[in-house]
């Protein structure tokens, strides 16, 4: 029994070597320190500032990229009552595109006659005398191995029509 008795002093003696206080001690000190810290107001949310759309008001204007037109008030030429566009008609689809964004790439013939291959709009396009191109309800009128000769009919600016010829000449390989 003294033996035991003696087990048990040492217990005693090694654990109230022990201090469980001072081991978070500079984590305590830590925490007080951020504390007694002076607290910032957290700053307000920014005012939010509508978006203002933007409407571009010069779509149909002339483009900047092409050489301005002069007129000659005396000799311009005056639109006619007799010539205007057939509104009545289906459009077909290149005539959703400006002409200048077509050039002519090459010529097929056959028995039934000459078609042009005309690059633009997203693709090569095989066209015919009497297929309309263009926004100015350009008519095809003549095909041959150097060009595609269009009639576009265009407002005159005085309530009359003009017919204004275009070509499109065979771009050469580069």
């Amino acid at each position: 029994m003294r033996g035991s008795r003696l087990v048990c002093i040492v217990a005693l003696v090694g654990l109230s070597g022990c201090d469980v206080g001072n081991e978070f001690q500079d984590l305590q000190a830590y925490m007080d320190e951020v504390r007694a810290r002076p607290r910032s107001a957290i700053e307000p949310m920014p005012t939010f500032q509508p978006y203002e759309a933007f409407t571009y008001s010069a779509a149909a204007m002339r483009s900047p990229f092409q050489l301005p037109m002069k007129i000659d008030l005396a000799t311009q030429q005056r639109g006619s009552k007799d010539i205007r566009p057939d509104e009545g008609r289906v459009k077909q689809y290149l005539e959703g595109f400006n002409i200048e964004v077509f050039e002519m790439v090459g010529t097929l013939s056959n028995g039934a006659g000459m078609q042009a291959l005309v690059r633009g709009a997203g693709g090569v396009h095989r066209v015919k005398v009497g297929d309309y191109l263009g926004r100015n309800h350009g008519r095809i009128v003549r095909i041959n191995e150097a060009a595609v000769d269009v009639v576009e009919i265009v407002p005159d600016g005085e309530g009359g029509w003009l017919e204004r010829p275009r070509s499109l000449t065979l771009k050469e390989r580069s």
